[in-house]
């Protein structure tokens, strides 16, 4: 697009600023600017800005939502067992039906951590990164069923090229190249919060953010994922996020729950430990799931109970997720499937001047989409409880925070391994870190199978602790 389209295209929709500096800059910078302003849908942004998408009645919503459909984690509320989840989700894994999709794009400044979130160092004996906890558990299951699954990891602007030379520097952490695909997904615009205008992060660059979770489909699509998994004959994709070392990722009980309720997406929760807790609420409002987020849920509705005195909203989501890849083919093309949510937030920028602006308020609007608002469209959308200390150890905040910390996340591992120690027969001292790398086992049942059937244990190989027979 030459100079005299781009400001022909801007004056349509009173954006011209972004030009002032064009002479300024030199013929890389002019192009990068050009093909910025190439990407973003104009018109969709004039949209957003104002305020022609119809905002949601969260009170209203929230006096009609109830319990979704869903098995609990004792088995309950489903027409078959979790033995026979267990078995269809294991079928399923050996007919290579299963793809792998972590969303990895975040920085672990929350954690103090100058890299990608997925690089952080979380076995509490290992020290192995939430990469390696993924890469081990796909390559375990790969083995254990006999199947290939494609691991699809999305980036962001700001962790893709460490990722790719993390996983080369690593040898991919053992996955086959051919099976290995990173991608990067969207950016939106940031616009100034007051006229809507858009800001520059530099006299040649816009101020753009990641599109959020919910970008993830898109970029699937426009990256070829979609398309080289129909190919391969994968008919379901697993999604996690990268920083919960706990997600079951291709885990066949889950998978067959997902699998035997017909269900376009699947979503594994666990149940809130008190109302207003901070995760997104899993719930069914005039027949379909969706999710509240805990910042919409009045007060009120949090605090309903049924006559047994449990959270009548119950199930918090944890961002793990199963879907059929025909969904996601359909909703791929459909412009408004995922709607636009807006944040509030600082944004420097260059000023009229050409310099750079920190703002101590926040002055600006991002726009950013949410994986979670496929539910309410997906068929048969179905919900499956988990215990959190199986299934839900966060790492967002560093060690002195609250909560989601990396000390309480290597505990919830150490517990659980503890835990598949004793169920298999093996004391453990108070005390003792203990860790079990899924190459060894993927479940308590794997390893009491290994520890009675007198298999040497090779700490070396699987970072756990030395057992004496």
């Amino acid at each position: 697009m030459n100079l005299d389209d781009l400001r022909e295209l801007l004056a349509q929709y009173d954006q011209q600023h972004v030009l002032r500096h064009w002479s300024q800059l030199d013929a890389g910078q002019q192009s990068n600017l050009a093909a910025q302003l190439d990407e973003i849908d104009l018109a969709e942004l004039a949209s957003l800005v104002s305020g022609e998408d119809e905002a949601t009645d969260f009170s209203a919503l929230a006096s009609r939502a109830s319990s979704p459909p869903a098995v609990r984690a004792d088995g309950g509320g489903a027409d078959w067992s979790p033995a026979e989840a267990r078995e269809r989700g294991e079928e399923a894994l050996r007919n290579g039906e299963l793809g792998a999709v972590i969303v990895a794009g975040g920085q672990g400044t929350r954690l103090g951590f100058d890299q990608p979130k997925g690089m952080f160092p979380i076995g509490p004996v290992s020290e192995r990164t939430l990469f390696q906890f993924f890469a081990d558990r796909l390559l375990a299951v790969n083995e254990k069923y006999g199947c290939r699954i494609p691991l699809y990891i999305m980036t962001s602007d700001a962790t893709d090229q460490e990722t790719r030379e993390y996983f080369a520097a690593n040898e991919n952490l053992g996955i086959p190249a051919e099976d290995l695909y990173i991608f990067k997904q969207g950016v939106m615009p940031a616009v100034d919060a007051a006229t809507g205008k858009l800001l520059m992060q530099s006299k040649g660059s816009l101020a753009l953010s990641p599109d959020g979770h919910g970008g993830t489909v898109s970029a699937l699509e426009s990256c070829g994922c979609l398309a080289d998994a129909a190919k391969r004959g994968i008919q379901h994709l697993a999604y996690i996020q990268v920083d919960n070392p706990l997600a079951h990722l291709c885990e066949p009980e889950l998978i067959g729950h997902h699998l035997m309720a017909a269900s376009e997406m699947t979503t594994q929760v666990v149940q809130k430990r008190y109302p207003m807790e901070r995760v997104g609420n899993v719930v069914l409002v005039d027949g379909k799931v969706q999710i509240i987020e805990y910042s919409d849920l009045p007060e009120s509705a949090a605090e309903a109970v049924n006559e047994d005195g449990s959270l009548k909203l119950w199930a918090g989501n944890i961002a793990v997720h199963l879907f059929k890849l025909n969904f996601l083919q359909r909703v791929a093309g459909q412009a408004d499937s995922l709607p636009f949510h807006r944040a509030s937030k600082k944004v420097p920028y260059c000023d009229e001047q050409g310099q750079l602006v920190s703002p101590a308020e926040p002055n600006a609007t991002k726009f950013e989409r949410f994986i979670f608002d496929l539910l309410p469209i997906a068929k048969n959308a179905f919900v499956v409880e988990s215990f959190a200390s199986e299934a839900f150890a966060p790492v967002k905040n560093a060690n002195d925070a609250d909560t989601d910390t990396p000390k309480a996340a290597k505990k919830a591992i150490v517990d659980l391994h503890r835990q598949w120690l004793e169920e298999a027969g093996v004391c453990v001292d108070q005390g003792v870190q203990v860790e079990i790398n899924p190459k060894l086992a993927l479940t308590v049942s794997d390893l009491r199978e290994k520890i009675t059937t007198n298999m040497r244990i090779d700490a070396d190989r699987y970072f756990d602790i030395p057992l004496e027979s």
